[in-house]
């Protein structure tokens, strides 16, 4: 991509969101959308269209829960905050994630036939 920004893998924006609302409490979503961007260093980039879907599929699997609140500039806002199952359920998708990259890690580095020549 030219802007240097990547989107997001199919399956990790739930996980990324349960983990955002874990470190920060509860926060609305504009709030956790940037703060994925700001982790991500600006590589990653987050939309409405994006962000939000994800927050209601969330929602519905019980793994966060809504209330309103004002934000920060004194806005209305929809807040969000994992509840008891969502921290449950986080735990089973990092120990995913990080079988998948350990798995990922040893097929990236080299085979032992690669190193002899």
């Amino acid at each position: 991509m030219k802007s240097g920004k990547t989107g997001i893998l199919r399956g990790t924006l739930d996980l990324l969101v349960m983990r955002t609302l874990k470190s920060l409490g509860p926060s609305h979503g504009w709030g956790i959308a940037r703060r994925l961007e700001q982790v991500a260093e600006d590589a990653l980039s987050l939309n409405q269209g994006t962000v939000y879907p994800a927050l209601v599929r969330l929602e519905q699997r019980g793994w966060i829960k809504s209330s309103w609140g004002i934000s920060e500039n004194n806005r209305r806002a929809r807040f969000y905050a994992l509840t008891r199952k969502g921290e449950k359920q986080l735990a089973v998708e990092e120990a995913g994630w990080d079988r998948i990259a350990a798995m990922i890690a040893k097929i990236r580095s080299p085979f032992p036939e690669e190193g002899a020549s």
